[in-house]
C-alpha cells in the first residue's frame, strides 16, 4: 500500500527544505504533499520541487490544510506530519506492519523530546495521560487508512484540538495502535515559552478539554500561554 504524507505549513522557510530532504531519505517511495496556509516568507516557493504536490490552500487553519492535502492524495494510507518533526528510520515499514491488520484503522508514534529532567517528565506524563484519556495530538504523527479518514469525516474545522477530535473519531472506525518507534519533536516552542510554563499550560488545557470546556475558550487560553510574543505585543504561534 502507498503512503501519502501530508504536511501543513505556515511560514516555515528555515525548516521546510531540510525537513523535506530528511523525509525523502527516511520515507522513500511515499507521496509527499505540502499544504501551505498563505505563508508570507516564501515557504511555498522553497517547498516546490522538493515534494510531489504543493497545495496552496489559502487557509490559515491546520485542519483545513490537512483536509485539502487528503483530497489530492493518492495513497491508501494518510500520514499527517509537522514540518519540525524527525521521523524514525524504517517508518514506512512500521506503518505497513501496523496497518496490515484489517482491524486497525490507524496509529501514531510516541514523541521523543530533547534531554533534560523537565522534558523527561513532560514526555512520560503526556504519554501515559494521553493513553488514559485517549488523546493524541498532531506531534505524534497520526496515520490512518484512507477509508478510515473518510469515515471520520476528516479533521473538524475547530479553533483548537482538531487533531485530538480527529483521533477520537478515528478510534470509532477500528483499533488505533501506538508504535514503539519515536518521532523526535522539536524543542523550539519549549525554548521560546519556557519548558515548565509550556508543560503546565498544555496540561491545564488538556484538563479543561476533558471537562468539556468550549474549544473557543481553550483557543484563547492557548494563544495567551503557548504562543511566543512578537514585537508590538502580538502572539505568534510556533
Amino acid at each position: 500500500m502507498r503512503v501519502s504524507i501530508i504536511v501543513p505549513v505556515l511560514n516555515e522557510a528555515p525548516l521546510i527544505r531540510p525537513f523535506l530532504e530528511h523525509l525523502r531519505q527516511r520515507a522513500p517511495g511515499a507521496e509527499i504533499i505540502v499544504v501551505d496556509g498563505a505563508s508570507t516568507d516564501g515557504t511555498d516557493e522553497l517547498a516546490a520541487g522538493f515534494c510531489d504536490q504543493l497545495v496552496r490552500s489559502g487557509e490559515r487553519s491546520r485542519a483545513m490544510q490537512m483536509n485539502a492535502g487528503a483530497r489530492v492524495a493518492s495513497g491508501d494510507v494518510f500520514w499527517f506530519l509537522h514540518a519540525d518533526a524527525e521521523v524514525p528510520t524504517g517508518c514506512l515499514n512500521e506503518i505497513g506492519r501496523i496497518i496490515r491488520d484489517r482491524r486497525v484503522s490507524g496509529g501514531y508514534f510516541r514523541i521523543r523530546l530533547p534531554r533534560g529532567v523537565v522534558y523527561r517528565l513532560t514526555d512520560s506524563f503526556a504519554h501515559y495521560a494521553g493513553r488514559l484519556l485517549r488523546m493524541r495530538c498532531g506531534d505524534h504523527g497520526i496515520f490512518c487508512r484512507r477509508t478510515a479518514f473518510i469515515d471520520a469525516g476528516g479533521f473538524p474545522n475547530v479553533p483548537l484540538m482538531e487533531d485530538v477530535e480527529f483521533f477520537r473519531r478515528l478510534r470509532r472506525s477500528g483499533r488505533v495502535i501506538n508504535s514503539k518507534k519515536r518521532i523526535a519533536a522539536s524543542a523550539r516552542r519549549y525554548e521560546a515559552i519556557g519548558p515548565l510554563r509550556l508543560t503546565f499550560a498544555y496540561g491545564f488545557i488538556a484538563s479543561l478539554y476533558v471537562f468539556g470546556v468550549r474549544l473557543s475558550t481553550l483557543a484563547r487560553i492557548y494563544r495567551r500561554t503557548c504562543c511566543a510574543p512578537e514585537p508590538g505585543g502580538r502572539a505568534k504561534p510556533i
